[in-house]
């Protein structure tokens, strides 16, 4: 069976500005996914998960995210995102979803997007400090929900689920 990746969809500006972070920093031989943040690390590829991700972001509306910090992973490096609603959205994809949870995705969720990974650590140490240095918080839009197929390394785009427009659009 199949397994798959189920990510945050973020709106167009804000994904472009994690690519081209990512495209700078990223061994160019490990950076065969897009910048991505990741909600579910395995979910199966049957019909049944794709009518519950349907049925979950369907009803909802799009919602802001806060870039909030940096995060060291000690050989790499991550932005920080903070938001009630996808703490939220999170917590009732994991009720929809838990007996599928592999022991990955029971911990803890800390929402991150990683632009640096699979480096030595004084290496990573020292991105890390240059983007402490000039870090500022931003926002971006949360617009959906991405699936993915995991192909032992590489992904393939199976679905968007979208949210709907935010009351302000």
């Amino acid at each position: 069976m199949s397994t798959t990746v189920l990510t945050l969809a973020l709106d167009v500006a804000s994904q472009a500005r994690f690519e081209g972070l990512r495209r700078l920093y990223f061994p160019p031989a490990f950076n065969r996914i897009p910048a991505h943040v990741t909600l579910f690390h395995r979910l199966p590829l049957e019909d049944a998960t794709r009518r519950m991700l349907r049925e979950e972001s369907s009803p909802r509306r799009r919602f802001d995210v806060s870039i909030t910090g940096v995060r060291f992973l000690g050989r790499g490096s991550a932005y920080r995102l903070e938001s009630s609603a996808l703490l939220a959205l999170h917590d009732a994809l994991a009720r929809r979803f838990v007996a599928e949870l592999i022991p990955q995705d029971q911990q803890r969720f800390q929402p991150h997007v990683v632009v640096q990974n699979k480096v030595p650590p004084h290496e990573a140490r020292g991105l890390y400090e240059e983007l402490l240095r000039s870090f500022e918080p931003w926002r971006c839009e949360a617009v959906g929900l991405d699936w993915w197929e995991y192909l032992d390394g590489p992904w393939r785009h199976v679905e968007r689920f979208a949210f709907a427009e935010s009351e302000l659009a």
